[in-house]
């Protein structure tokens, strides 16, 4: 899976080749490409290129907040678009902590990793959060659009999250403008709040994700921008395993699917820990795409 990120401002995923195994499919995705390295840096470009106009648009945006959604719908759609169908799923803001941005005048904390960050930010500045949801839901027509939302801890939350987009809704509405009525809405499972709790969040949303690399922080307390605890950040422990699962059972439990991302979906050791628990898709950055599926078709789940 390909994973669009810049400086926090949003991450896009592009639904691409699936695999069969009996009755269980498992995405790996990317945009639909040849198998060639040139391809691939394609893509790259592309990539790059993206994020360097979006992280533009909200530098003006923060500073201008309301008359900024026309940009940043014409980035999104022009996405949606290139897609040709295919599913494509945007992070909503994604800041703080490791992702700083100067422009947003973040105030400096003694531990941003617990701090103001992603989705706090948005709750906190509806005005900014509407602002993108705005020209997510008028980008939602040309292409088929999910909305991720991270950093997301509890059901009051996700309450939160859905009266806005509702709010949205409506004002889209009102001004007679267009939006699809079915855009997938998921959250990422990054904490192990999330995850324990993830039986009363599943029935809330059309997905999860599973963001190993916080979720490997907040669970063995270690600090994941500190070299120093590298030896001690076992992303292989069955505690992070046990989140996993038992989150890809409550999703299934009420018809949600459930993907992984982060540095775990590319580790090939796993993979079959992965499928054996029902993860749904894995999301790898694109030079990993290739051996990933090439992993996944050497594995007989029937064994």
């Amino acid at each position: 899976m390909l994973q669009f990120r810049g400086k926090g401002v949003c991450s896009a995923i592009a639904i691409g080749a699936a695999k069969l195994f009996k009755r269980q499919q498992v995405q790996v995705a990317c945009r639909h490409i040849k198998d060639t390295q040139a391809e691939i840096d394609k893509l790259e470009r592309a990539k790059q290129k993206a994020i360097k106009q979006l992280t533009q648009i909200y530098e003006k945006a923060v500073s201008e907040v309301g008359e900024d959604d026309a940009q940043i719908f014409e980035i999104h759609m022009m996405m949606l678009e290139g897609m040709h169908g295919k599913k494509f799923i945007i992070r909503t803001l994604d800041i703080g902590a490791d992702k700083q941005i100067d422009y947003f005048g973040l105030d400096k904390e003694e531990n941003p990793a617990l701090g103001l960050r992603a989705i706090r930010i948005c709750l906190t500045r509806p005005e900014l959060f509407e602002t993108q949801l705005r020209a997510l839901y008028r980008a939602s027509v040309y292409g088929k659009l999910g909305i991720m939302f991270p950093m997301i801890t509890s059901v009051g939350e996700i309450e939160k999250i859905k009266q806005i987009c509702e709010k949205v809704r409506n004002d889209l509405s009102g001004e007679g403008i267009s939006f699809c009525e079915n855009v997938e809405i998921g959250i990422m499972i990054e904490t192990p709040a999330a995850a324990i709790i993830s039986d009363r969040l599943a029935p809330m949303v059309d997905f999860f994700s599973v963001g190993t690399n916080d979720l490997t922080q907040y669970t063995l307390a270690c600090d994941r921008q500190n070299p120093a605890l590298e030896q001690f950040a076992d992303t292989h422990h069955e505690a992070i395993l046990r989140l996993i699962e038992m989150s890809a059972k409550n999703a299934h439990a009420s018809g949600a699917w459930i993907g992984i991302c982060g540095e775990l979906a590319a580790d090939l050791s796993l993979t079959e820990t992965f499928l054996r628990m029902g993860i749904d898709e894995l999301s790898v950055s694109a030079p990993f795409v290739l051996p990933l599926r090439e992993k996944i078709r050497s594995l007989d789940l029937s064994k």
